[in-house]
């Protein structure tokens, strides 16, 4: 078994095609599973671009039709459920993402999908210490962008009562002006929860603030991702469900109270690693707004920092 741990934007998926290459000149069999619908829709493209003649199926809920039996399953961990002990190889990307990390029962499928004797492959940005500890495991380290440059390191803005101020429609002055001030970029808002992401938005509306508002329930989320990445509108609220998996060029990132439970320390490594991850724009600006500086954030930034640090910055 292997862990690839490495920095938000090093390339993993990249890192990986040398390895599948081989698997499939071998005629080896390869399930690459991770958590999240947008993850998969996020890397099919990439995967499909890179190896036109292999024979690659995309399973994920939702879907009308499926085809089982490609070389490479591209799939989310629910959809391993549906192999026992198939593919040589077996890569589950995201570790560490909900509900993956935390629900045994996919654990146990993707281990079933694998035949005796498979190449197990773990790859995250933000491994878990139960990841890290597992017996047998060999941790490969990757601390560097691949276009050589640091993650960049979350700034800290206090907001004050964040959740008073949007019960009274108000829209916190600091994101106003950090809105206008990246006004000809595109811009990633992170909220704690679906509720607080309707009512920004609605201030928004009240502003005139043409934007898109997504959550992990919103039926034309797919749509809006795919429209933002083309900049018909350049200001994203999302919840966490963008968190990881999808790349948006010159992207500035914030988080609306940070200082909220939601927002763990791999969930705000996560979404600063949304930042510069183009070599064409390879820095952002990544600020997290908070009514009181956590542990979590605390953690977050010293994370990117040691990650910055063991990459020669």
């Amino acid at each position: 078994m292997f862990s690839l741990s490495v920095i938000c934007g090093a390339g993993k998926t990249e890192v990986l095609f040398h390895g599948l290459e081989r698997a499939f000149a071998l005629g080896k069999r390869v399930l690459l599973s991770t958590p999240r619908t947008d993850v998969v829709k996020e890397l099919s493209p990439r995967i499909q671009n890179s190896f036109p003649h292999t024979h690659i199926s995309t399973l994920y809920g939702g879907q009308k039709e499926r085809k089982f039996g490609a070389q490479l399953v591209l799939s989310t961990t629910h959809q391993a459920m549906r192999f026992y002990k198939t593919f040589d190889v077996v890569i589950v990307d995201e570790v560490d993402a909900f509900p993956f990390s935390y629900d045994k029962s996919l654990q146990y499928a993707v281990e079933q999908a694998a035949k005796p004797n498979a190449a197990m492959i773990y790859l995250s940005a933000t491994p878990s210490k139960s990841v890290l500890f597992t017996p047998n495991l060999h941790v490969v380290k990757i601390p560097k962008r691949y276009h050589g440059y640091p993650l960049p390191v979350p700034r800290f803005q206090w907001l004050g009562n964040w959740s008073k101020k949007l019960s009274k429609n108000t829209l916190p002055e600091p994101v106003a002006h950090w809105i206008t001030r990246h006004q000809h970029k595109p811009k990633l808002i992170f909220v704690p929860s679906t509720r607080a992401l309707k009512t920004l938005s609605n201030i928004l509306n009240q502003r005139q603030i043409d934007h898109f508002a997504v959550h992990a329930k919103e039926p034309t989320r797919h749509e809006a991702v795919a429209q933002f990445r083309t900049r018909k509108k350049s200001l994203m609220l999302t919840t966490t469900i963008l968190e990881r998996g999808v790349t948006f060029a010159d992207v500035q990132v914030a988080v609306f109270g940070a200082d909220d439970a939601i927002f763990e320390e791999s969930a705000l490594v996560q979404i600063a690693g949304r930042a510069g991850r183009k070599e064409t724009a390879p820095t952002g600006d990544v600020v997290f707004f908070h009514y009181g500086v956590t542990n979590e954030m605390l953690k977050a930034r010293s994370h990117i920092a040691n990650m910055n640090e063991e990459g020669g910055f």
